[in-house]
């Protein structure tokens, strides 16, 4: 099977992930936006046992500071995902992470 490029003006679909999570404390990162502005941007951490929750963040400046609140939940099990709209293309990007 042969698969054609798609058009030239695709947008680059990958770039550098924008975050970085301090995790000194376990029970509450604190992701820092080293990356552009991004908006409508939302947490989600979840377990195999707990369906989870969600934070809504909104736009996050360069430089924001979030921290996520995971007091109640196995610390050992708990993936966090970080989901967010670029502002120079509009698409989402999904982003996760472990303490």
């Amino acid at each position: 099977m042969i698969l054609s490029p798609g058009p030239p003006d695709d947008p680059d679909p990958s770039y550098p992930v924008p975050w970085s999570v301090d995790r000194r404390d376990r029970a509450h990162p604190v992701i820092t936006n080293r990356g552009g502005t991004s908006t409508f941007v939302r947490a989600f951490a979840r377990t195999t046992l707990d369906p989870g929750r969600t934070m809504l963040w909104g736009q996050v400046a360069p430089g924001d500071q979030l921290e996520v609140c995971l007091c109640g939940t196995d610390l050992d099990d708990v993936v966090v995902t970080v989901a967010w709209f670029r502002t120079e293309d509009g698409l989402e990007y999904v982003w996760r992470f472990v303490v």
